[in-house]
């Protein structure tokens, strides 16, 4: 149980998620978002809950050049304790967790760090958009803080296009239902990157955590959508890593990536959306799409040995399979609404190596995700996901250093809910338990668990 003291602390905490004077919620506002004045934008507020590609509605009215800065707001309050059964390893010079290196010597590199319960840092992001002309519009996202970087950090940049530029009959007819954006942008491979919380934009993730394996990247390249009486098609080229690279072009290739789909309203009361998404690199230097997030990981700390930093390693409780040369996968993202019912499932599964490995290694993930939105204006949520990743991590090392993770099962369980005080303050919590099963004795993931609870506050505009 929580004494009195820690129950005012994250009250106070709570509190600070939400702008100055915003503790006596303004009913007109809560009843009006912030308008619209850039076009065809996912809105940053409650309107953009279940929104997946950028709508084919305007909606807002051409007035000129205008300019929009939003921002995100993130605030955790965790609880998480975590535990496993490794074997000692002794080191005598680095600390081996990666990033680290150059840290003070530790007798146990499996020796797993202490956590308590408090705060974590706050994290916020910036958003400006800018409309250049009708249907033209260029958005800048920036990391004001983040886990993995306290300073600002600029996640991504691009011009997005839904009206043709010029007054052709042709290609006016074409752009009623295309999308072109160019640029340094969020790569849509699959759905989940459009539910999962992006640094301080929190709102539209039900819970506190995202994947296991978590597909999300930004990538230098060009897309196209095509959408139209419910169908879609996605269709995007990149340069396949995080950042634009010259050197060594031998060993580059670009990543090609598909996505075709449904999303119809099917009934006042149903709507139904099905994609399948394909995606494939021949060869890359560095390949992000499961370890692109310079954000992290909401579960600090957890299975870290007891030199860890937050910032080196940022993705706690994750699992990136290593890919970092050759990688294919697809992902199926079902969703079904009737009403306050919502139903979000996944499956992925991928094949890849290193550029050190001769054989391909394959990995697999599923979830189910079950939320129930009530009361008017579905201002408040109950919900749970099951989470599972299996596959083969590869075997390192020989004799007594090796390290056998080529058939591993990492399964995670969230339960929670929320509460919208307003259309952009979003108050949850939920209880996490995750377990790490067939990892090598050597591993320090060996019979690892952690569980808890989390609170967090969103806030955006």
């Amino acid at each position: 149980m929580l004494s009195t003291r820690k129950v005012l602390m994250l009250a106070a905490g709570l509190a600070m998620a939400a702008p100055a004077g915003a503790q006596v919620i303004d009913s007109a506002q809560a009843r009006y978002p912030q308008p619209m004045v850039i076009q065809y934008t996912r809105p940053y507020d409650k309107r953009g809950l279940n929104m997946f590609e950028t709508p084919k509605i305007a909606g807002a009215t051409y007035e000129g050049f205008k300019m929009q800065i939003g921002a995100a707001f993130a605030q955790q309050f965790q609880g998480l304790t975590h535990s496993n059964n490794a074997d000692s390893v002794a080191t005598a010079a680095v600390n081996p967790s990666p990033g680290n290196a150059g840290s003070a010597a530790v007798a146990n590199r499996n020796r797993l760090i202490e956590v308590g319960k408090g705060f974590n840092n706050a994290v916020a992001n910036m958003t400006l958009n800018a409309q250049l002309a009708p249907g033209i519009r260029v958005q800048m996202t920036s990391y004001l803080s983040a886990r993995h970087h306290n300073e600002t950090w600029v996640k991504d940049g691009f011009i997005q296009i839904d009206e043709s530029p010029f007054n052709v009959p042709a290609l006016n007819s074409l752009m009623k239902y295309t999308t072109v954006k160019i640029g340094h942008f969020e790569v849509n491979y699959g759905d989940f990157h459009f539910r999962r919380s992006d640094n301080g934009q929190a709102l539209f993730n039900p819970f506190v955590g995202n994947a296991i394996m978590d597909a999300f990247t930004t990538e230098v390249g060009a897309e196209v959508i095509f959408q139209r009486n419910g169908f879609f098609g996605v269709g995007a080229v990149t340069n396949g890593e995080i950042r634009g690279q010259l050197a060594r072009p031998a060993d580059r290739d670009p990543a090609n990536m598909l996505k075709v789909g449904f999303d119809r309203q099917l009934t006042d009361d149903l709507r139904f959306r099905l994609s399948g998404s394909w995606r494939s690199q021949k060869s890359a230097i560095s390949n992000t799409l499961w370890s692109g997030d310079r954000a992290g990981s909401r579960y600090y700390f957890v299975l870290e040995n007891y030199v860890a930093t937050e910032a080196a390693q940022k993705s706690s409780g994750m699992i990136e399979p290593g890919f970092s040369d050759k990688a294919v996968s697809y992902m199926i993202n079902p969703f079904i609404k009737f009403r306050g019912l919502e139903l979000f499932g996944m499956y992925e599964k991928a094949s890849g190596r290193k550029a050190t490995e001769t054989v391909e290694r394959d990995v697999s993930q599923t979830m189910a995700e079950v939320v129930y939105r009530f009361l008017p204006g579905e201002k408040m949520y109950i919900g749970g996901r099951i989470n599972t990743f299996t596959g083969d991590l590869g075997i390192t090392g020989a004799g007594l250093t090796l390290l056998d993770n080529s058939d591993v099962k990492v399964n995670r369980t969230n339960i929670g809910g929320g509460w919208f005080l307003t259309p952009n303050l979003l108050l949850k919590a939920e209880y996490v338990t995750q377990t790490y099963d067939g990892f090598g004795r050597r591993d320090i993931r060996s019979g690892g668990k952690f569980s808890g609870f989390m609170l967090e506050a969103v806030t955006t505009w």
